[in-house]
């Protein structure tokens, strides 16, 4: 049985990736974006893979099944973007979320970030119901940093300060 594995984003994964995020977009979501108006999809390595942001992805046989991504915004805060998990990988069962979080989590306590910062769509409820449960805190789009870019589709935003994040005191 093929295992899912988590690592960093490699330009090699580039079609695998906008593929999925797309699907999950445009089939399940019905929301009207296109690959022209992600034009980070295009660049991935240097639109997030610079300062203090990365990106990851979760990989079943070959294929990205999983992502997520940390844009650096500078003072120690970053943007998550680009969580995505196709359908069948979601749930308990596979942890794929949970684990592309924990990779996530240890890259930002590694960087000494302070603060991470999601703006997502009101369709994504299970999406919200996750970072939730896994400390995000809803805010007002005014509590944004003016650094943070605000997409076209973002109407529900969250944030997550590292000093909340268990052990740290």
């Amino acid at each position: 049985m093929t295992e899912i594995s988590i690592g960093e984003y490699v330009d090699d994964l580039q079609e695998s990736l906008i593929e999925m995020i797309l699907e999950i977009q445009q089939k399940e979501f019905q929301i009207p974006i296109t690959r022209e108006n992600q034009p980070d999809l295009a660049a991935i390595t240097q639109f997030y893979q610079r300062g203090d942001g990365n990106f990851w992805v979760a990989l079943y046989d070959g294929h990205v099944v999983g992502s997520i991504g940390l844009l650096d915004i500078g003072n120690q805060k970053v943007a998550l973007r680009k969580m995505f998990v196709k359908a069948q990988f979601r749930g308990g069962e596979h942890g794929t979320a949970q684990r592309l979080l924990k990779t996530m989590m240890a890259w930002v306590e590694q960087k000494g970030i302070t603060d991470i910062f999601l703006g997502t769509t009101d369709k994504f409820l299970a999406a919200h119901r996750f970072y939730e449960k896994n400390g995000f805190v809803r805010i007002d789009k005014t509590d944004l940093p003016t650094t943070f870019p605000v997409m076209q589709v973002d109407t529900v935003f969250y944030h997550h300060r590292t000093t909340d994040l268990p052990g740290k005191n």
